[in-house]
């Protein structure tokens, strides 16, 4: 890596599970739109032909009408070539297939139990970092082995316990966990201040103090020109309390990835703080019979509930995309992600301090949760340092949702780090979402486990006992 003023040449990016079809390619655009950085990216995936893919197309993209840098990327035969001398490491995996995460969202469904995402909370989330954890302590120490010193962006759900494994396993790592859940809350107080105030207002300008774990994220306080958004907030709740309106087809089923918005403002009215994440996510925190009872009460809250079938289809469209950009019958272009994962770079680099949030382990920037347990808070980035900001205690009208969540992270991330199958399935069956007998949820989680046991080979599922 090479400063040249207030340029930053010969940069060095790990990319673990670089074949992404999805957020690989948001990196790439971000980092040819940035014109102070450049370098290598190297694309480390289990597919090595999804890697070799990605390296065409990162390659092309410094081609491209409004490239402003240079990347060359490099399809990683190991993990170790990619990781030696890395400055930045990228993880994004998917930690098994989409045939194990089906099982994880649609199992349950048999006893009445219905996931919106399945990939953090609930039974789905569980056994999904049954999976997850596994990979990345072995991720963890191929860092502590080949590249201590560099900074670790991590993109890989559960991002909690993503983050707890990194730092279990490497305490001395420098890594945080980015999510843009906040950044679509900041975007509707945008629309709340333009229909408040008619002024065009960026999501950036909206300034908030979250709290939390990722997806249960709160805001604390909203600020525009030093202007308290909460009491607007409310009566925008109110006017929008039948659903934000925002278009889609009627059939919430089958909507994905839409949502009116009606969890957040629901939740709004209850506690009087503004829940920072998507209605998918927040309904999966909150007690079963909340939001998540039947999929009459899902239609009836206007979000949906993306299926895996979903997921594999749209896997069958990026990989066509990806065919089509490497023979040149796509255009690829420079489209913003949204993200913030190339600003934080510069920012560690020297490049412009940020103010952003992220997920890392808590030393007090939340005196009222766990030291050590991974929270959601704003931290400062700046040249060689990200500095968490003292967010202050969970106020008490949310504090019991909260500390409920995050004790079952710890205990989660407890057992299976021993591999303690039993006391897997007792934060599985404590669960809000598992609405069941304790009979029934070891009956639930015993099919789920040997629905991905290909992915569980360091557990003794075979004894666990119905």
């Amino acid at each position: 890596m090479i400063h040249h003023g207030d340029k930053v040449e010969n940069i060095k990016i790990a990319y673990i599970g670089g074949g992404s079809r999805g957020w690989a390619w948001r990196l790439m655009s971000d980092l040819v739109e940035a014109s102070d950085i450049s370098g290598d990216v190297y694309l480390y995936d289990i597919d090595m032909d999804a890697a070799k893919a990605n390296e065409i197309i990162g390659n092309m993209y410094n081609d491209v009408e409004g490239a402003k840098s240079v990347w060359k990327y490099h399809a990683a035969n190991t993990i170790d070539e990619a990781l030696t001398g890395a400055d930045f490491i990228v993880i994004s995996i998917l930690p098994g297939t989409f045939d194990e995460m089906e099982s994880d969202v649609h199992a349950p469904e048999e006893y009445g139990i219905y996931q919106s995402v399945g990939d953090t909370a609930g039974p789905g989330g569980i056994v999904r970092a049954m999976r997850t954890i596994p990979m990345f302590e072995e991720i963890a120490e191929n860092i502590k082995k080949y590249s201590p010193d560099a900074w670790v962006i991590n993109y890989t759900n559960p991002m909690t316990l993503c983050i707890k494994t990194l730092y279990r396993v490497f305490p001395e790592i420098k890594a945080f966990g980015c999510c843009h859940e906040v950044f679509g809350t900041q975007s509707i107080l945008s629309r709340m201040i333009k229909e408040e105030f008619g002024e065009d207002a960026k999501r950036e300008d909206v300034k908030v103090n979250p709290v939390g774990v990722n997806h249960f994220t709160w805001l604390t306080s909203a600020k525009y020109k030093n202007i308290d958004l909460f009491p607007y907030y409310a009566k925008f709740c109110e006017k929008h309390k039948d659903g934000l309106e925002s278009g889609g087809d009627d059939n919430w089923m089958n909507s994905t990835f839409h949502s009116e918005e009606k969890v957040k403002f629901d939740l709004f009215n209850k506690f009087g703080y503004i829940a920072a994440a998507g209605d998918r996510h927040l309904a999966e925190f909150c007690e079963g019979k909340w939001y998540l009872e039947s999929p009459e009460r899902v239609r009836e809250m206007k979000f949906g509930l993306t299926t895996v079938a979903f997921r594999k289809e749209d896997l069958k469209e990026r990989l066509e995309t990806s065919r089509q950009y490497i023979t040149g019958e796509k255009k690829l272009e420079i489209t913003p992600s949204g993200e913030e994962g190339v600003s934080q770079m510069r920012a560690i680099l020297g490049l412009g301090d940020i103010v952003t949030n992220v997920n890392i382990p808590n030393v007090g920037q939340i005196p009222n949760l766990p030291v050590g347990a991974v929270v959601e808070t704003n931290a400062v980035f700046r040249s060689g340092s990200v500095t968490p900001v003292m967010a202050g205690e969970i106020p008490k009208t949310i504090y019991s949702m909260i500390s409920r969540v995050c004790a079952e992270q710890e205990a989660v991330s407890d057992a299976i780090a021993n591999r303690d199958i039993e006391a897997i399935f007792m934060a599985f069956a404590g669960d809000p979402l598992v609405t069941i007998s304790v009979e029934k949820a070891r009956e639930l989680f015993a099919k789920m486990i040997n629905n991905t046991s290909k992915y569980l080979q360091d557990y003794d599922i075979e004894n666990f006992r119905i």
